[in-house]
């Protein structure tokens, strides 16, 4: 499998070419049933399929990514250690759309995060777990916590903070792949004031350039939810413009996986 650095993502390519796609690229381990993965336990939600083979997936970022998550729950695949959000339900219809397929997903979002705590803790949330694909979705609290936590960030300092973590990632997984997801505000959201407005189109700005930079899957997710506020009223996608409802999750989801899919289709 050819992992590309320089991969684009497409809103034109639909689900059904996602699966069939991964049906070719991805295929299926050689033994059936999965064999439950080390560190299951009794008494607990099970069924993390385990494989040698796998490739790993690292979701990273803040409160939009932890989405709940189990943060004992540290084994790949794990239902409540992905959480309730999108990274859980990407990697339930990344795994679902070919049993046993060779990956392991790891959700390692915290919420509240800005991109210096992100590196704070890489080392054990991202470097070690070595991941073949690494999503991360960053930005939201590097600008909000300037308005309501007291925080001193520019967006100068976010761009920069960014770059020195990919570049960290580099040095160390030189194969490795970068999803970016694009910071978002879904216009009406209760969280939302005046003041985020033009201010935080930079932080999406930083964001896009560092994605291009880097040879990164960018998902513009700002466009995606302007978008769905077109056949739906903001409460449905994400009643505080920040954190999204069960749909918002959904549409964050599949536009992950159609990202996802231009890297193993490569």
């Amino acid at each position: 499998m050819c992992f590309s650095t320089r991969a684009r993502y497409s809103s034109s390519v639909g689900r059904r070419g996602f699966l069939e796609r991964m049906a070719l690229s991805v295929g299926l381990v050689a033994t059936w049933p999965p064999v439950l993965s080390e560190g299951s336990s009794g008494g607990g939600v099970q069924g993390q399929v385990y494989s040698p083979d796998a490739k790993v997936v690292v979701f990273q970022g803040d409160s939009v990514t932890d989405a709940g998550r189990n943060r004992d729950r540290v084994d790949p695949n794990h239902p409540t250690g992905l959480g309730s959000g999108y990274a859980g339900m990407a990697t339930g219809e990344l795994l679902g759309s070919g049993p046993g397929s060779p990956w392991h997903c790891y959700n390692r979002g915290v919420s509240g995060d800005k991109v210096f705590q992100l590196a704070a803790r890489w080392q054990q949330d991202c470097l070690d777990l070595r991941p073949d694909v690494l999503s991360i979705l960053i930005g939201v609290n590097d600008f909000w916590h300037t308005l309501s936590s007291g925080y001193d960030g520019t967006v100068e300092i976010y761009e920069r903070d960014y770059r020195a973590l990919l570049n960290r990632t580099r040095a160390t997984l030189p194969d490795v792949t970068f999803i970016i997801g694009e910071p978002f505000a879904v216009t009406g959201g209760t969280a939302l004031a005046d003041a985020w407005y033009p201010a935080y189109a930079d932080y999406q700005a930083a964001a896009r350039q560092v994605a291009d930079d880097y040879g990164a899957v960018w998902i513009p997710y700002q466009s995606i939810f302007d978008e769905a506020l077109e056949k739906a009223p903001v409460e449905h996608w994400c009643p505080d413009g920040v954190h999204p409802a069960p749909a918002g999750n959904y549409l964050m989801a599949q536009a992950w996986l159609d990202a996802f899919r231009t890297v193993v289709s490569a």
